[in-house]
């Protein structure tokens, strides 16, 4: 399918997916809120490509493991998971800290760091020709793929941790390098969220932070560093709060010191973490 985004239209089609930001602290449900979504997938005839950056397709099988139901067909996923340092790479970080000032740190540059190909690389190829790890399947690139298709990435926080390192290894960061990999970040989500028509799921999590422009303390999505934190709800028309109440999960659109948006959804808090109301809406106004 050619992306009717591409060639000039500035208009898009009545039938773009939705785009879907799940935040909140680990353990609040973000993950495992993804069976329903492929629930509703199977229902409707759609199918649902997870690519975790990190290790949570054991929450995700758990949804319906703990139900004793199998996994439905429609779910594809691949894994990429951010290679760690090596043990020689923290010993020459160490002794590099030990011998170097702060601005002698910040300046040199980690040859090592492009020694294998970097990770945010691999996530750019596994988005690029995404390969089922169930059957071995090539589905293509994602900016192809048509509304019947859905892209999950899990989560935002490794990838900016996997940006971070392909720019700069294991060495001390710099402004400079903080802003190339903010820049990185930025173009990812932006074909995600305007490149492509499919809808986009993507998890994220939370940290307290000052709003730069209100001046007020805030949960805000966790990215790299501070200075695009409050830029990232925008690319998303439905931005979710997840909650944790005792052994109860919620979905919340109404939390104070939060910013969430509700396009799809009611502004409410204690709603069921459950992507059907969304995807049900989108998918009346796509048939009229």
């Amino acid at each position: 399918m050619t992306n009717p985004i591409e060639g000039g239209i500035t208009k898009p089609p009545k039938s773009l997916g939705p785009k879907i930001l799940i935040e909140g602290a680990p353990g609040t449900g973000k993950t495992h809120s993804i069976g329903t979504l492929v629930d509703w997938a199977e229902r409707n005839g759609k199918e649902v490509f997870v690519l975790f950056a990190e290790n949570g397709l054991p929450s995700l099988l758990n949804y319906w493991g703990n139900q004793n139901k199998p996994v439905p067909e429609c779910l594809h996923y691949y894994t990429c998971v951010t290679r760690p340092l090596t043990l020689d790479q923290l010993l020459k970080a160490a002794d590099n800290c030990g011998k170097l000032s702060y601005e002698s740190l910040i300046k040199i540059s980690d040859p090592d760091r492009m020694k294998d190909t970097s990770s945010f690389y691999k996530i750019l190829q596994a988005v690029a020709n995404f390969q089922d790890e169930r059957t071995g399947k090539n589905y293509g690139s994602f900016t192809e793929w048509g509304t019947d298709r859905i892209l999950v990435i899990d989560s935002l926080t490794t990838l900016g941790n996997a940006i971070m390192k392909m720019v700069t290894g294991v060495k001390i960061p710099s402004q400079n390098d903080y802003g190339q990999a903010q820049n990185h970040l930025m173009n990812f989500l932006g074909l995600l969220c305007d490149g492509c028509v499919i809808p986009v799921v993507l998890i994220a999590h939370v940290s307290r932070e000052t709003d730069e422009v209100s001046g007020s303390v805030k949960l805000m999505t966790q990215a790299i560093g501070k200075a695009i934190s409050g830029q990232i709800p925008r690319f998303f028309p439905d931005v979710i709060l997840t909650v944790k109440e005792g052994a109860s999960f919620f979905w919340d659109t109404a939390a104070y010191g939060v910013d969430t948006k509700a396009t799809n959804l009611p502004i409410a808090s204690k709603q069921k973490p459950d992507f059907s109301g969304i995807m049900d809406k989108w998918l009346s106004r796509e048939k009229n």
